[in-house]
């Protein structure tokens, strides 16, 4: 295939030359069956706007290349928001439960593995997070985008949003990561182990397709959104209401402390915020603000993705582990 899609390809060359294109067509409502139809034929006759399309499946074959001022200006932005929209549907109504489907298969929970529990424990809060973050999405990032299409500027401005929106990205992509780190390093081969292998090919898929999703969020919408707001700006668009003052967000380190692992040991076992206290000689208060660092170094907020890190990162064998 040519280095970049053109609107004059066949889309069954496209698909061909990389799978991925399948998810993005049903994410933009392309049915199958388009026979040798070019994309721009394809497209018209689903009511794709065609240009978006390229700019998209572009930017999954090649994003380390994507010259993002040169695509955002190709986007037709309610188009995009539609993809993306469709693009959260599927992750929430259908990957991630049917993942959980067959990672219930894989694990055994009859006998009371404690590891077992844990990830199946670890999972439901890491889908539980995904939904949170795309549902702030649905119901925020994109109404302030059609707030500006509409050619008036929202309460607060993008940069309030994006702190927020880049945030959630980091923090679901580091629990995909960790989460595939302890059935690889410590789950136990068994008789399901060629189960567990498709479950892990699963997770590492949809890893890849997550990250794929959440990149084009902080990068080219966030470029979309950036110029609208711009042009909205620039025409005297009506505000909603007076803007608030921008707030600088202090850089976050990522570097725990010998204290901060302490913590994290301590939660690991099971302990409340009042045993810490007491096995640490510190006061409850103490206890709360060095979690709320902790979450924010690594931007891990349950008790189950405390103890997928203290394990994973030898602070604490699974022995020790209370569930």
């Amino acid at each position: 295939m040519n280095e970049k899609y053109h609107e004059k390809d066949p889309m069954s060359d496209v698909i061909s030359d990389d799978y991925r294109i399948l998810q993005i067509i049903s994410r933009f409502g392309i049915k199958l069956g388009f026979g040798d139809q070019t994309v721009e034929a394809t497209c018209r006759g689903a009511g794709v706007d065609v240009n978006t399309f390229l700019t998209v499946v572009n930017y999954v074959k090649d994003p380390a290349h994507a010259r993002i001022s040169e695509m955002a200006e190709q986007v037709n932005v309610p188009a995009l928001i539609a993809y993306l929209k469709n693009s959260h549907s599927y992750f929430v109504d259908f990957r991630l439960p049917g993942i959980r489907r067959k990672l219930l298969e894989a694990i055994d929970l009859s006998t009371g593995n404690r590891l077992a529990m844990l990830i199946l424990r670890f999972y439901d809060e890491y889908a539980q997070e995904v939904s949170h973050h795309m549902t702030f999405e649905n119901e925020h990032v994109h109404p302030f985008v059609e707030t500006l299409l509409q050619g008036r500027l929202p309460v607060e401005t993008f940069r309030n949003i994006e702190e927020q929106y880049d945030e959630q990205h980091a923090c679901i992509e580091k629990s995909l990561t960790e989460l595939k780190n302890i059935i690889v390093k410590y789950y136990p081969s068994d008789n399901s182990a060629q189960l567990m292998g498709e479950v892990l090919m699963d997770i590492f898929m949809t890893d890849e397709d997550l990250h794929s999703h959440c990149h084009m969020e902080d990068t080219l919408f966030a470029e979309c959104i950036r110029r609208l707001e711009h042009d909205v700006r620039q025409k005297g668009g009506e505000s909603t209401l007076p803007l608030p003052t921008d707030e600088k967000a202090e850089p976050a380190g990522t570097d725990l402390s010998e204290r901060e692992k302490e913590i994290i040991v301590q939660v690991a076992k099971g302990l409340s915020n009042k045993e810490i206290a007491d096995a640490l000689f510190i006061s409850v208060n103490t206890v709360m603000t060095h979690r709320r660092n902790i979450s924010r170094k690594l931007q891990i907020r349950s008790a189950a993705g405390f103890t997928i890190y203290a394990i994973a990162n030898g602070l604490i064998s699974l022995d020790d582990v209370q569930l």
